[in-house]
């Protein structure tokens, strides 16, 4: 079968051919339909010698949806042509966190070398993929795959960001998203979905800020170094209620910072690599830091629901998989709008 992988450090991906793999006992096997291709690849392969650690080759593509093709031994509950979303952060299953679905969080998936697929595993950018377990498939019904694929991650993080929020999105209040791209798009929708909170977008370019304002942005600002004083003028002086930062870049991390007003909230969605000192004197009283991290297993449940209700929608742009390494290249220049999905 055709895989996109990534051989050797600091070559980028490759489309190859590998033998299709077979499932073992407890495993399910996926004929791909759609998979999604993320910033946090890039990361990953970007990562110098000496701090990667995801294995290789590492066949990319941790937003997965496909057709059940075969099952291993013992395997039940789960239907053969039935199509399913991957809900991608993989636990052990047994410990607090993963028995409320919330293996995103799970203390022991490290030590136990439980990695999701296309960050440690064998992920879902090619013909055929592995999953390790029935609980990791969600239905997707009359979903369609190719549109929803990227909801498995781009829409699951800026929801799991968002809900925890929710709390500082009272009416009247307003919200900063920084960075219109794969996942701040979905997160504009999230928000007006589930608030009533005004809404301002902020990027480096004006077709991503078109895009935001067609998913319901109510004011938008290409960023620079005045953003925060320019939202600050837009909020009274008060500043805003919360900030989703979807960079998380030094400099958006600073915006961030400058822009929350007192007693308001940050999320730090992006992996851009900058960090922000909190506490007295470096962030206004009260202000609330968190870097969520992927989402639960029914809170993928919820976003698939927001979708079949027509409350949200990814813009994707299609390659086959022989056009990943192009696929990849876009995504890297940022000249991708909305999200990149591979149809095998």
């Amino acid at each position: 079968m055709k895989a996109v992988q990534y051989r050797e450090v600091g070559k980028g991906p490759e489309v190859v051919e590998v033998d299709a793999p077979e499932p073992g006992p407890g495993q399910i096997r996926l004929k791909v339909t759609a998979a999604g291709l993320c910033h946090s690849d890039w990361f990953v392969m970007d990562l110098p010698a000496e701090q990667y650690s995801y294995g290789l080759p590492l066949t990319l593509g941790h937003e997965g949806v496909g057709v059940v093709d075969k099952l291993g031994a013992g395997v039940e509950g789960i239907e053969v042509g039935g199509s399913y979303a991957v809900y991608g952060p993989w636990g052990c299953g047994l410990c607090h966190a993963c028995a409320t679905g919330r293996e995103n969080y799970c203390p022991n998936a490290a030590e136990l070398g439980i990695a999701p697929p296309g960050l440690g595993a064998p992920g879902a950018m090619a013909e055929y993929m592995i999953v390790d377990d029935k609980r990791h498939l969600i239905p997707l019904g009359d979903l369609d795959p190719v549109q929803t694929v990227s909801l498995t991650d781009a829409g699951l993080t800026p929801y799991h960001a968002v809900k925890n929020a929710l709390p500082k999105l009272r009416p009247g209040s307003t919200v900063l998203v920084i960075g219109v791209g794969g996942l701040g798009h979905v997160g504009i929708q999230i928000i007006r979905a589930l608030s009533q909170a005004r809404v301002i977008a902020a990027d480096l370019g004006e077709d991503k800020l078109a895009l935001a304002r067609e998913v319901g942005a109510h004011e938008t600002l290409i960023s620079g170094a005045d953003t925060a004083d320019r939202v600050r003028e837009m909020t009274g002086g008060r500043g805003v209620d919360a900030v989703f930062d979807f960079v998380g870049a030094g400099p958006t991390l600073e915006t961030a910072r400058a822009a929350v007003a007192v007693d308001g909230h940050i999320e730090i969605v992006g992996i851009g690599g900058g960090t922000l000192t909190a506490g007295f004197f470096a962030t206004p009283f009260g202000a609330t830091v968190r870097a969520p991290y992927w989402g639960s297993r029914s809170e993928l449940m919820e976003v698939l629901d927001l979708a079949r209700a027509g409350a949200i929608s990814v813009h994707v742009e299609t390659f086959g998989i022989d056009d990943a390494v192009t696929a990849y290249g876009k995504l890297h220049d940022g000249t991708v709008r909305g999200r990149a999905v591979i149809v095998p």
